[in-house]
């Protein structure tokens, strides 16, 4: 087996030289892009609609593009144009019949929304994940490591027959399509992968996990945690390295993983590699190489075409709703540490779609981002523009300082005197002064955020603090059912969700 290791190790070194000596990476290829997109859905009823033609014989593609073409929301686009994708009929945003849909909804205070996925989005997603791989070598790893498991922890892989093909969580549809040389590597298997029910999924991986010997895990942090729990539990261990002593990379998304980096190394018996990935149900957007520790480089020659809003109050309202006539950029026009919300044109039929994301260069020179938030998840009630970024910042600091963990917690705005306050939940298993803890947290976010600090002299008069279980958070989600899988707690919690979270913590709390 260390044969066949060594063999993979030196394919993924070739592979990569090749690729660095042939492709000039800048933002030309963002151009490319998007005549690529064009040219390909040119006769579809979107295209017609919009005179892609038009736009491809024009002197400035990119500009005339943004002129004829308006931004989509979810609900807008769905409305009055995947609605017909999802019946079943071909050629409306993208050329073809499609099979796939995503159901995604990625906080538990949204519905499901069904996103179509091509088949040239899967051959771009399983694409970025191999460019992803061939960053590995980086590491320089022992050739046995590439004969070892991989384990994706997902939602269901069984997908539902629907008119149009199938609809499912994205990783059940991208395992669907996985090739035959993966499968040999791939765990929990076809038959686990399947089994819906999140707890009785974690109970079956984790009586099962004995068996293999896992190298790379991929998903998201909070159920990562959970699963690692139940494995102890189960094979009677102190840490994952005594069954896979080989575990040593794990690529997260979804969330930042910071109020996690803590609390996932007591699961863990040595250091292993943390690499972030940015793949949403819509596309591949980012990833972060083994030999970048910092952001995630945008992928810009893979069939998605970028634009950016300044996520500020001449572009949103304070509900985070855009509005009319914002100012929108291209690549070549964004600066560094500056929130933008999200742009995207896709070869899923998506077309100036605002994905919800906000996202902030961290090196403009290679393209590297991190998502900073969502554009309904921050705090404006005042003009205290706090971003889901500068929370986890704060929060990471305090928790830090006074020895505790805090995976999971979220935000309310409230009216409050006259004018406003924010009040945060934040789970911990520990007992800890909820004092000292806001008036550190708060101290915190005035040195994060000049905006924060000017309005708690003004407008917003306080902030409240109360610490819960953490596992309240997923019991909260599981009564929602929306736990597993690719579904986040918001990090900012709003409206009718904010009243059946309080009464769930009051009822929680009185017992």
């Amino acid at each position: 087996m260390a044969i066949v290791g060594s063999i993979l190790q030196e394919i993924l070194k070739i592979k990569k030289r090749i690729r660095k000596s042939t492709i000039v990476y800048d933002e030309r290829l963002q151009e490319k892009t998007l005549k690529k997109l064009l040219t390909f859905s040119r006769n579809t009823k979107f295209g017609y609609a919009y005179d892609f033609k038009g736009i491809l014989r024009s002197d400035d593609v990119m500009r005339v593009f943004q002129r004829k073409v308006p931004i989509y929301d979810y609900n807008k686009i769905f409305d009055q144009w995947w609605h017909r994708t999802l019946a079943g009929e071909e050629d409306v945003c993208w050329p073809g019949k499609t099979k796939y849909f995503a159901l995604t909804s990625g906080t538990t205070d949204s519905a499901s929304k069904r996103v179509p996925v091509t088949k040239e989005m899967l051959k771009a997603i399983r694409k970025v994940s191999v460019r992803q791989m061939l960053t590995i070598p980086d590491l320089n790893l022992p050739p046995e490591f590439y004969t070892k498991h991989l384990l994706l922890l997902g939602g269901s892989t069984k997908l539902t027959k629907i008119k149009a093909g199938f609809e499912g969580d994205l990783s059940g549809i991208t395992q669907h399509t996985l090739p035959a040389w993966v499968l040999r590597f791939y765990k929990p298997g076809k038959k686990l992968a399947a089994i819906k029910d999140w707890n009785q999924k974690i109970h079956a991986i984790a009586k099962e996990a004995h068996r293999w010997d896992v190298a790379i895990a991929c998903g998201v942090p909070a159920w990562y945690q959970l699963l690692f729990n139940e494995i102890l539990k189960e094979q009677n261990i102190k840490n994952i390295h005594e069954i896979w002593p080989n575990f040593k990379i794990f690529v997260h998304g979804g969330v930042s993983f910071d109020p996690y980096r803590e609390s996932f190394k007591k699961y863990l018996g040595k250091d292993i590699y943390y690499l972030d990935t940015y793949l949403a149900s819509e596309g591949f957007l980012a990833f972060q190489s083994a030999d970048n520790k910092h952001g995630m480089q945008l992928v810009l020659d893979n069939w998605i075409f970028f634009e950016f809003i300044p996520f500020n109050e001449n572009n949103f309202s304070s509900e985070g709703q855009l509005k009319e006539n914002p100012e929108v950029l291209l690549l070549t026009e964004v600066k560094e540490n500056v929130d933008y919300a999200l742009i995207i044109s896709t070869c899923s039929g998506a077309w100036r779609y605002m994905i919800g994301d906000t996202v902030r260069f961290t090196d403009l020179k290679n393209f590297e981002i991190i998502i900073s938030g969502r554009t309904k998840h921050f705090l404006s009630l005042c003009g205290e523009h706090l971003s889901v970024d500068n929370m986890n910042q704060a929060l990471h600091k305090v928790s830090k300082e006074m020895g505790f963990e805090a995976n999971e917690y979220t935000v309310a705005g409230i009216p409050y005197a006259g004018s406003f306050a924010h009040t945060w939940y934040i789970g911990t298993n520990k007992d800890i002064n909820n004092e000292t803890l806001k008036i550190k947290l708060d101290n915190y976010l005035k040195e994060l955020n000049d905006d924060y600090a000017t309005e708690r002299k003004h407008a917003l008069k306080e902030i409240f603090v109360q610490t819960i279980p953490t596992e309240l958070f997923y019991a909260f989600m599981e009564k929602r059912g929306k736990l597993g899988g690719q579904n986040k707690f918001p990090r900012v919690i709003k409206s009718n969700m904010l009243v059946e979270w309080q009464n769930f913590i009051e009822q929680a709390m009185a017992k």
